[in-house]
């Protein structure tokens, strides 16, 4: 087991945003948390990068290394890069500089120029587009340049946050094939995603947050099958 999390309370003043939310994620897999905005599937990812506290609850990375009490910068040495809803991509930097920076914790010059050519094969319009700024990007452009900056990191668990937000249909399938792709080759990916069709087509697991609280769990072919889940996530 690469992450498991145990019993997670998150707060944010009065608001109990996780309540008491337990599931584990598998080296390889691709793992995706549906659910209705507020449920509390992107406080989750901003806990496990350290980038909100938990009120309680414990947080395991790779068996032995607990999160829970980690800067989100030591957090990324360990092996875990998140991708933020709405990409936060530096505009006023290069496509190459904003990948470069990714790369922060590397002082190999070859290895960072190895994991920049993975960026590049994985998104082609990266190396194309290397050099102008990055506030030129079309929005699937700036999702891709997102994800190659947070690979720049080697990381083994990739947390992604909404990648298809506001994405074209055809962007957002090219997308997810390049996530596959991703856990292809080699990168264990937790995904929290709006689309649960495209997400849970992708997943061999998927949990279903409601209002902090899991209240669904199991392979994702068995959730698209799910009444529940087909009544309020796939508009059936």
């Amino acid at each position: 087991m690469l992450l498991a999390i145990t019993d997670l309370h998150v707060s944010y003043g009065a608001v109990h945003a996780l309540q008491g939310v337990s599931l584990s994620v598998n080296a390889g897999e691709i793992v995706t948390l549906i659910g209705s905005n507020g449920a509390g599937k992107s406080t989750l990812l901003r806990c496990v990068s350290g980038l909100v506290p938990a009120a309680a609850g414990e947080i395991v990375f790779d068996k032995t290394v607990r999160l829970n009490r980690l800067a989100a910068h030591t957090i990324v040495r360990e092996g875990i890069s998140h991708v933020p809803e709405g990409r936060q991509i530096f505009a006023n930097l290069s496509v190459r500089e904003n990948l470069l920076l990714g790369a922060y914790r590397h002082h190999d010059r070859e290895e960072i120029r190895e994991t920049m050519e993975r960026a590049f094969t994985l998104f082609p319009v990266l190396r194309e587009r290397q050099q102008q700024s990055a506030s030129t990007l079309s929005g699937g452009e700036q999702q891709m340049l997102a994800i190659g900056r947070a690979l720049m990191a080697r990381p083994q668990l990739l947390l992604l946050d909404e990648p298809s937000l506001g994405l074209a249909p055809l962007v957002v399938q090219k997308i997810f094939a390049i996530i596959q792709e991703i856990n292809a080759q080699g990168t264990t990916i937790l995904l929290v995603e709006q689309n649960a069709h495209m997400a849970l087509r992708v997943a061999q697991r998927g949990y279903v947050l409601q209002a902090g609280c899991v209240v669904l769990e199991g392979a994702g072919t068995d959730l698209l099958k799910s009444p529940e889940v087909r009544a309020a996530y796939l508009g059936e």
